[in-house]
């Protein structure tokens, strides 16, 4: 039987056909728990301070960028005026005047055709071109399209003969309308819109007969007959024509037939 020492320094007897246990890893005791030493840091370096009377190499800069196409044409029409350079940036930005004009379609009649505001606008773009100065750092978007939608507005009050007080009583009471019927759920009578207002019953006649001379439309405009079929005729085609007679236009296309069939009876004889 092996032996094993015990903790008391004597033998201990080890059981037969057991395996002898591995000793344990001795460890050293220390007789005071030592910090762990500090990380210094180092200091982060200084630039040499300049020595009186010495001279200082400046680094050079490095290379700029070359400008875009777009900044080119800027430069190219400001410093030289270049009509060139002034239609290809009339051609670039001729999409914003698109933009401008479609929105502002959206509160006019029908009657008022987007090309026409395009047109207008244009030339609150040329305008926006030339006082433009790019070296303030401002985007010419959002330079232009003011001046854009200035421009169209313009153009269509210089067109208009109907004077602004009337446009402006007109949109009153369509505001009027709209307010009342959303708040009573019904369409209301003309003393609700008057009092609305503030108007006397008088006084609103009075606007709404102002009015009906201001709406203008075409004749050529189509208008729609039938829900079912889709049919459209044009204005022209519904009014009456006070100053012709039914009878005589049937006499007039019966007078017609006959001569032609006169004169093919006449051509088929000569022929025979």
């Amino acid at each position: 039987m092996a032996a094993k020492a015990s903790a008391n320094g004597k033998a201990a007897l080890t059981p037969k056909g057991a395996k002898p246990a591995k000793p344990a890893p001795a460890v050293k005791s220390s007789g005071s728990t030592k910090a762990a030493p500090a990380i210094k840091v180092a200091p982060p370096l200084k630039p040499p301070a300049r020595a009186a009377g010495r001279s200082v190499t400046v680094l050079p800069e490095p290379a700029k960028q070359p400008m875009d196409e777009l900044a080119a044409l800027w430069a190219e029409f400001k410093d030289t005026a270049s009509l060139q350079a002034r239609e290809r940036l009339i051609l670039h930005y001729a999409p914003l005047v698109k933009y401008v004009a479609s929105r502002v379609a959206t509160g006019l009649p029908a009657s008022v055709d987007q090309a026409d505001l395009v047109s207008y606008g244009m030339f609150g773009l040329i305008d926006a071109l030339e006082k433009f100065e790019p070296a303030r750092g401002n985007k010419f978007e959002t330079y232009a399209i003011p001046r854009i939608k200035g421009a169209i507005i313009d153009e269509l009050r210089a067109m208009d003969w109907v004077p602004r007080s009337v446009r402006f009583k007109a949109r009153e009471i369509e505001k009027a309308y709209s307010d009342l019927e959303s708040i009573m759920k019904r369409a209301p009578s003309e003393k609700e819109v008057a009092a609305r207002l503030g108007v006397t019953l008088k006084e609103l006649h009075d606007v709404i007969t102002q009015i009906s001379f201001v709406s203008v439309l075409a004749l050529d405009e189509l208008l729609s007959v039938g829900s079912d079929r889709g049919e459209q005729v044009s204005l022209l085609d519904t009014l009456a024509d006070r100053g012709s007679d039914v009878t005589m236009g049937l006499e007039g296309q019966e007078t017609r037939g006959l001569l032609a069939r006169r004169s093919s009876s006449r051509c088929t004889t000569s022929r025979d």
